[in-house]
């Protein structure tokens, strides 16, 4: 290579290292130095008004030891265990009703997916007057059906379980189901009228041709909605405040009480970072997956 072709070259690098030096800049600043940051805090007694002095990994064998810890732990895998299977199911049979060629269409599509445009605030409130004890809709409802008694949706845990689920699912399936649908609209057309000419029923096109034309995407559906869920934690505060007790506090919640009501962030810190290391495992998981599709 000629020294022209050299010059040229390194011109040509230095206006994109020009281009890309803001970003890096501000990614620095605002990405990598809070995470290094953390990592310190994690290390000592840090409380709202700075750093008390360097303790080491006594945060991090604190929480091996912690119940509280583990009992949050618990409770944000419970709500993977059950928020996840419906988020996918229920997600995928909204995306078969709106991709049905059907004047009702366009309806579908905007109705299903419109809860996901609300905010936090609005479908909890939504929830916890739909869920009240006395004057909530669903109590009026079963007393409308002849069921008496009023049900304390929010004061027994299997309940309250129920309503975080429920509104959840409400809420956030519709992006699930716009995947799907996408997902649903590149299945090539010519495999089902091959499967009809055949004599298949439509249950065995489903079965034989949707579900596995679908495999990838649902891999990928289910572990970010693995990822989404492990960070719960705005509509299980504005509903329950994690009650009753502790029965529906996620681990987000416990970190957020320790960090800023009992003013320990160097311990709030070391429990984020172990919250971390699970969404890390998960996105490698992830990566590793969407590489074996491609390839």
């Amino acid at each position: 290579m000629t020294k022209k072709a050299k010059k040229k070259y390194f011109i040509k690098d230095i206006k994109a290292l020009a281009f890309l030096l803001p970003f890096t800049i501000f990614y620095l600043i605002f990405t990598i130095w809070p995470v290094v940051q953390g990592i310190i805090i994690s290390l000592h007694d840090w409380g709202l008004m700075g750093k008390q002095k360097f303790i080491g990994l006594d945060h991090y064998n604190k929480m091996m030891q912690d119940e509280y810890f583990w009992e949050a732990l618990w409770n944000t895998t419970k709500f993977v265990l059950y928020s996840t299977p419906l988020l996918v199911i229920m997600a995928l049979i909204l995306a078969l009703i709106a991709n049905q060629e059907s004047s009702l269409k366009k309806f579908y599509r905007v109705s299903f997916f419109m809860p996901n445009i609300l905010s936090v605030a609005v479908v909890s409130y939504i929830a916890v007057v739909t869920f009240g004890k006395y004057m909530g809709f669903a109590n009026m409802l079963l007393k409308g059906l002849g069921f008496s008694g009023d049900i304390s949706w929010l004061a027994d845990p299997s309940k309250a379980w129920f309503v975080i689920v429920i509104l959840t699912m409400w809420w956030t399936v519709g992006f699930n189901m716009l995947v799907y649908l996408s997902a649903l609209q590149e299945i090539p057309e010519q495999l089902y009228e091959a499967a009809e000419i055949d004599g298949s029923t439509g249950w065995e096109k489903f079965w034989y041709i949707t579900l596995p034309m679908l495999r990838s995407i649902s891999t990928i559906i289910i572990l970010l909605q693995i990822i989404a869920s492990f960070k719960v934690f705005g509509q299980i505060w504005l509903v329950t405040k994690g009650g009753p007790g502790t029965a529906t506090r996620p681990l987000i919640q416990y970190i957020y009480e320790t960090g800023f009501k009992k003013n320990n962030l160097g311990y709030a810190s070391a429990m984020s970072y172990a919250l971390f290391l699970i969404l890390l495992v998960l996105s490698i998981i992830q990566m590793k997956l969407n590489k074996k599709e491609v390839s």
